[in-house]
């Protein structure tokens, strides 16, 4: 691993691990949880890795392993329940490179990964409470998926930390989604500057800026509104209903009930 790249060997995996692999064209990352005998923990959307429910998912899922792709007989991917599943190391990557997600990174390396969803400044738990979160999900499910609130890298994320956003309004832990949004509201918030310099470096630069700073600031290591959960007590309430799961495209995963 290092400042480029995060790529790694086979052979230096340890359970625990949050571990990606960037699909077709680097439109996306698959994140998931290593959890030891070639096994990994990850979220989709009933089987499927990515979707919003919209017109986005032509080119989501086009760059995602194929429909022909042929997964080992322990790996089919189910087309119902709570999305959680457990596939071999071979049909996690769908023959992509594999990378291992950063934690505990400092602010200049965090800042200098210009693609977000590869490191963060939160500080990991260790590998066995990692595992005991990933393996307890996989038996009761981490909500609804939403590819903006909550998607694959927020689930490992909080595996990795049990920490959740708790304001349902606001993005979810995901770096990529934020790197998503972040780009067009840097060129939006930094159109100003045409009033003040007509330079398109200066331009560039103050784009870029504020692109930097939207991800620092929503990094799930410096935001305010996130708490740590136990996993029993997050599965605890999406049961009971004391967190509302909305299964829509652009809502919420989950919100504090009013009732």
């Amino acid at each position: 691993m290092g400042l480029l790249s995060n790529r790694i060997d086979r052979s230096s995996l340890k359970p625990g691990d949050h571990i990606y692999s960037w699909r077709t064209a680097y439109i996306y990352a698959h994140h998931g949880i290593y959890v030891g005998d070639d096994r990994v923990i990850h979220f989709t959307r009933r089987g499927q890795e990515v979707g919003t429910g919209t017109v986005l998912d032509l080119i989501l899922v086009s760059s995602g392993p194929s429909r022909g792709h042929t997964h080992c007989p322990t790996c089919v991917p189910p087309n119902e329940g709570h999305g959680v599943v457990s596939s071999c190391l071979n049909c996690f990557l769908a023959g992509g490179v594999l990378y291992r997600f950063e934690y505990s990174v400092n602010a200049a390396h965090f800042l200098a990964k210009a693609r977000g969803g590869t490191c963060t400044l939160a500080v990991s738990d260790s590998n066995d409470i990692v595992v005991h979160r990933a393996k307890h999900l996989l038996q009761n499910g981490f909500g609804c998926y939403d590819v903006f609130k909550n998607n694959c890298e927020d689930f490992a994320i909080y595996c990795k930390t049990g920490l959740l956003v708790l304001e349902g309004r606001t993005m979810g832990q995901s770096g990529q989604a934020v790197s998503i949004i972040g780009g067009p509201i840097a060129a939006v918030l930094s159109t100003p500057m045409r009033l003040v310099t007509t330079n398109v470096y200066g331009m560039a630069a103050t784009a870029v800026g504020v692109y930097c700073a939207s991800r620092y600031a929503t990094d799930i290591g410096m935001r305010a509104d996130v708490a740590k959960v136990a996993v029993e007590d997050l599965t605890r309430r999406l049961s009971s209903g004391l967190f509302q799961v909305i299964d829509s495209p652009l809502a919420a995963i989950s919100l504090p009930s009013t009732s």
